[in-house]
Order: C-alpha cells, then sequence, then structure tokens
C-alpha cells in the first residue's frame, strides 16, 4: 500500500495537481520499512509518467486556445514558447522545479519536442531530484 501510495503522489505531483510527493517519500525512508531503491524507482517512474501526460497534453492542447475557457492568454502561451524556443530541451532539466517543472513538461508537449530526448531529459531530472533528496535525507 506504500508503494501504491508514492507512485500516486509523485505521479499526480508531476501533473498540473498541486501534490508533493517528497513529503511522502521521506516518510516512508522514516519509517526504514522499506528498500530505498524501490522507493526511488517508484517515485521516479510515478513523477517521470506524469510529466509524461504533460507532455502528451501539451500536444493536444493547441487546438483549445480559442475556446473562451482556455484558461491560457494567447500572449502568456506565446510567451511561454519563446522562453522553451531560447532554452529548448534544456530547460526540461529543471523539470523537478515545484511550480515551473510541471508547465515546462506541458509547453514540450505543445512545442512538439521528440519523445525519446524529453524522457531521457525528464528521467534525469526526476531521478536525481528523488536521488538528492534520499542522499540530504541519509546524511543527517
Amino acid at each position: 500500500m506504500a508503494y501504491l501510495l508514492l507512485f500516486l503522489s509523485a505521479f499526480g505531483a508531476a501533473t498540473l495537481l498541486p501534490l508533493q510527493s517528497e513529503a511522502v517519500l521521506l516518510g516512508l525512508l522514516i519509517q526504514e520499512q522499506h528498500s530505498v531503491m524501490a522507493l526511488i524507482a517508484i517515485a521516479s517512474l510515478g513523477n517521470i509518467l506524469g510529466s509524461c501526460v504533460n507532455w502528451w497534453l501539451g500536444l493536444k492542447i493547441e487546438q483549445y486556445k480559442d475556446k473562451r475557457w482556455f484558461p491560457v492568454s494567447e500572449p502568456k502561451l506565446q510567451q511561454a514558447q519563446q522562453i522553451y524556443r531560447k532554452y529548448g530541451f534544456w530547460s526540461l532539466l529543471l523539470s523537478w522545479v515545484p511550480v515551473i517543472g510541471d508547465p515546462i513538461t506541458l509547453i514540450a508537449g505543445l512545442m512538439k519536442e521528440n519523445f525519446a530526448r524529453f524522457l531521457l531529459m525528464v528521467s534525469v531530472a526526476k531521478i536525481g531530484r528523488y536521488l538528492f533528496i534520499y542522499l540530504a535525507y541519509a546524511m543527517f
């Protein structure tokens, strides 16, 4: 059950939902009842898959930009695209950062970023974040 909770919190945290998987991971690490590598792998997998959902939504989102209910104005959307063009796929290394990371993965889909490259960059960022959390925990 703990692994499922971690997976779901990591998956949700990678989407535009306001969830936080770091607290769940730390709680499970503190309990010392689960394999560290399994916890990191499950959190990473959930978070990476959540980012893949964002990428896919980004691929589909442009067709709705003229709808009244669309949550982003045309100038803001263009601004986000310009920023992504400027920094390119390297910006995906920031996909782990709260607040800006999820929109970056969405914009990558909107910009039709190559999925293999997207997956590689996001995986490096997400796995790196969870490894850092574990190492910081282990040091204290």
